[in-house]
């Protein structure tokens, strides 16, 4: 079965923390192991809008993305981050097809409701996957690798949360599992202690509670869609696990259905 892989935006700032990552992908996909990786690339972008002296804006742990932030956000996405990943993969002897979201209609959104009383902008909520462009791409032995951008209604392209989008493949395509990838080691309690296992009942808790904040927010509640769409475990993996994650389905934080 397919596992879905996300990997982190603040990762991939670090190149020691995302060669490490892109070596775990790789060594599962050489020893037979088929997944599709999604990421993010939150960094690259502030760095982007900082460059071009446009304000960041974040509401609830999502990027408010006006018209122009959106040209920022789809060209270091869909461009920069994406085509960087594909070849440093293939430095490691994998090829991988690097699309987006928008491509073959694989993510479809529509626009996310306001969140706390302010509008997101050109933001989507993923409502709606086609795998067909995954599975030729994966037919044709290649590694898919999925740039977070949507299709929305009349041809417009939206700003989709990586954690969110990688959840709603996982869902769609039926993944046993949904590993996420990231530069810290999993879910931490309110002592700042790492949750070895949560079911989906007391990660929907912890969701409620002060102790989640900032980034672990969206990726916690992507986490519990993904076990409520019939998702099988998601784990939450820092670095010194990745291979592990991959190979042998050990994660920092493992996520099970209630």
């Amino acid at each position: 079965m397919i596992d879905v892989v996300k990997l982190g935006g603040s990762l991939l700032e670090n190149k020691a923390l995302r060669h490490s990552a892109l070596e775990a992908v790789a060594t599962a996909w050489s020893s037979g192991k088929r997944s599709i990786v999604v990421h993010g690339g939150g960094k690259r972008i502030d760095a982007m809008l900082k460059a071009l002296d446009i304000p960041k804006k974040v509401q609830g742990g999502l990027r408010v993305t006006d018209a122009e932030t959106l040209e920022v956000v789809v060209s270091i996405l869909s461009g920069l981050v994406n085509k960087t990943l594909v070849a440093e993969l293939r430095s490691m002897g994998i090829l991988a097809s690097g699309i987006s979201g928008a491509d073959g209609d694989t993510l479809w959104a529509e626009f996310h409701e306001a969140v706390e009383g302010v509008d997101l902008g050109f933001v989507g909520r993923v409502v709606r996957c086609d795998p067909k462009l995954l599975a030729a791409v994966l037919s044709a032995s290649f590694l898919p690798l999925v740039a977070s951008v949507a299709l929305g209604r009349e041809g417009t392209l939206l700003n989709v949360n990586a954690d969110s989008a990688a959840s709603a493949l996982a869902g769609a395509l039926g993944a046993k599992r949904l590993v996420f990838l990231t530069d810290v080691e999993g879910v931490l309690d309110a002592d700042g202690k790492v949750i070895e296992r949560l079911d989906g009942r007391a990660g929907r808790a912890l969701l409620a509670s002060p102790a989640v904040t900032g980034g672990m927010k969206p990726k916690l509640r992507a986490a519990l869609d993904a076990l409520d769409a019939g998702v099988s475990e998601v784990l939450v993996a820092g670095p010194s696990l990745h291979r592990a994650a991959l190979l042998e389905g050990k994660g920092g934080t493992c996520l099970v259905p209630a």
